[in-house]
């Protein structure tokens, strides 16, 4: 999703209805403040979340929101579905619909799901150049072999779309039970990484997303606020 950025002239013509000379002789005066601070450059870049003032009428005051879901099976990772309850639907948080998914899992996965209205911060957590590790428990239909850990190592290429995957880390936990730590997120990654062994994933969890872990105190289907340590450790 993309960033609501741009110059601030710009928004109060949009907002104001008015032309940018108006625009200019309000700036000048005086009577334009951005986050307490009067302002007089109309090239200032502000966002969604700048608190902007024309005397004492408040134009802009949006807060950023920021929570973690922990999503069951059976939940799409959507806004709107006209088949299945949402993630959205789960949500106790007002300002629910304005979210949007920062990394979905699919019908039949469950785990750490995060959600925001910041398109910044959820763009540096899904953006492949900055390659933050998300953790998965994975839960297989035959046993693992020590095969399995190198090939991961190595990346897979994929012709269909013509890529070789991020080196992944595998861990095996039990006979047929891995923990894989990937840093990018192609189509249904997990699932055809393992099908090059024939081996079908039949349980798909998401542990953590970089620092952020599942708050172990959340059921299936609740939800929290992010801590402001949380928020800021993929800024």
């Amino acid at each position: 999703m993309q960033s609501k950025r741009g110059r601030l002239d710009r928004y109060l013509c949009t907002h104001l209805q008015t032309h940018r000379k108006a625009v200019r002789e309000l700036m000048l005066l005086g009577n334009v403040s951005v986050d307490g601070l009067i302002v007089k450059d109309m090239d200032m870049q502000v966002d969604e979340f700048s608190h902007i003032q024309l005397g004492d009428q408040i134009l802009q005051a949006n807060t950023p929101v920021y929570w973690m879901l922990h999503k069951p099976i059976g939940v799409v990772s959507a806004t709107k579905d006209a088949q299945h309850k949402t993630v959205i639907d789960l949500l106790d948080c007002e300002a629910r619909y304005e979210l949007h998914i920062a990394g979905r899992l699919d019908l039949n996965s469950s785990g750490l799901l995060l959600l925001t209205n910041d398109s910044r911060w959820s763009n540096a957590l899904m953006s492949p150049t900055h390659k933050v590790d998300k953790v998965y428990r994975v839960t297989l239909a035959n046993p693992l072999t020590e095969e399995y850990i190198a090939v991961f190592a190595a990346g897979m290429y994929f012709g269909f779309e013509d890529i070789t995957t991020q080196p992944a880390k595998l861990v095996i936990l039990a006979n047929n039970v891995a923990e894989v730590t990937l840093s990018e997120g192609k189509y249904h990654q997990i699932k055809r990484m393992f099908g090059r062994f024939r081996n079908p994933v039949v349980g798909l969890h998401r542990l953590s997303i970089g620092d952020i872990v599942l708050d172990n105190t959340l059921a299936p289907s609740e939800s929290r606020a992010l801590t402001a340590s949380e928020v800021a450790c993929i800024r």
